[in-house]
């Protein structure tokens, strides 16, 4: 029997996303404000738009569409 590993999805520089910021950029591929998901995950606006800043800069996108599209390719929904 073989062992199969579980692999995080990972940013350009090969290192693990945090769960905060699978959960956040999972929000993103819906159509929904910052403000909305700062409500829905409990947190204030800044908090969300923080965590979306890293989110792009850890894997390499500029905008909220690419963002998307990763996510999407990497089976965050």
């Amino acid at each position: 029997m073989s062992m199969v590993e579980i692999r995080e999805p990972m940013d350009v520089l090969g290192q693990a996303l945090t769960r905060r910021e699978r959960v956040v950029l999972s929000e993103l591929t819906e159509d929904v404000t910052l403000e909305e998901i700062a409500t829905r995950l409990f947190v204030t606006r800044n908090t969300v738009k923080s965590q979306v800043r890293s989110c792009y800069r850890k894997i390499g996108v500029s905008t909220r569409a690419e963002a998307v599209a990763w996510a999407q390719a990497h089976g965050i929904q």
